[in-house]
């Protein structure tokens, strides 16, 4: 099996996310989709991570320490 890609985990997420709301899932079940919802919750974590690290690594100061900007809100 391959592994997902993140937009792929995000929309299983979401999925979970929904089945669990509805509240008609069997608890069997309901404990297996939140089992594995936590774990692609902490592999999005990690990747966001790892992306973020990337974006402070790019953006470097006049001295070529990094420099952490903050994302502007809209």
């Amino acid at each position: 099996m391959s592994k997902k890609t993140f937009e792929e985990q995000i929309t299983r997420l979401e999925q979970i996310v929904s089945a669990l709301e509805q509240g008609d899932v069997k608890l069997s079940d309901s404990l297996a989709l939140f089992e594995e919802g936590t774990k692609l919750i902490a592999a999005c974590s990690k990747e966001l991570d790892q992306a973020e690290q990337k974006v402070v690594k790019l953006m470097k100061g006049p001295d070529g320490a990094p420099v952490e900007l903050p994302f502007e809100e809209e």
